[in-house]
């Protein structure tokens, strides 16, 4: 079986080709997904995953979605990176994040964004990208 980095970046590149199918075959049918913990409920399933990638995928266009660190334990990978990608209209959204990607065998059963939802609605409404964010992901990737 793959580190839990490398099949969890497999799913980043097949974000960034929008290639909905390879997502969804890496979930499992019970996945719960947390795409902004705290902050919106989960999509259960892998029918309301799809439904929520549809409907984010609809908005956006290129992906340079990076992961700067992470850590594996067992079966749970724990990543701190960039969610960054340019809307249909042309406006750049770049939010730090971290996650938390739980595997059942080689599919995702768990899945946590903790993003900062204000200061991605901030920016989708023309503020300016923070400084401090800008310094937060300008760290290289890890391999």
């Amino acid at each position: 079986m793959a580190g839990r980095f490398a099949q969890f970046s497999a799913v980043i590149e097949a974000w960034k080709r929008k290639d909905v199918n390879f997502i969804l075959g890496r979930m499992a049918d019970d996945i719960v997904w947390h795409f902004a913990a705290a902050s919106a409920p989960p999509a259960r399933g892998k029918a309301e995953c799809a439904a929520f990638i549809a409907r984010f995928g609809a908005t956006i266009g290129a992906v340079r979605w990076r992961i700067f660190t992470y850590a594996e334990s067992g079966d749970r990978l724990f990543v701190e990176g960039v969610d960054e990608y340019d809307m249909v209209d042309g406006r750049t959204i770049i939010a730090p994040y971290a996650g938390v990607i739980e595997f059942r065998g080689d599919q995702i059963v768990g899945w946590r964004d903790y993003v900062d939802r204000g200061g991605i609605d901030s920016q989708k409404s023309g503020a300016p990208v923070p400084q401090q964010v800008l310094e937060l992901v300008d760290r290289p990737v890890a391999r």
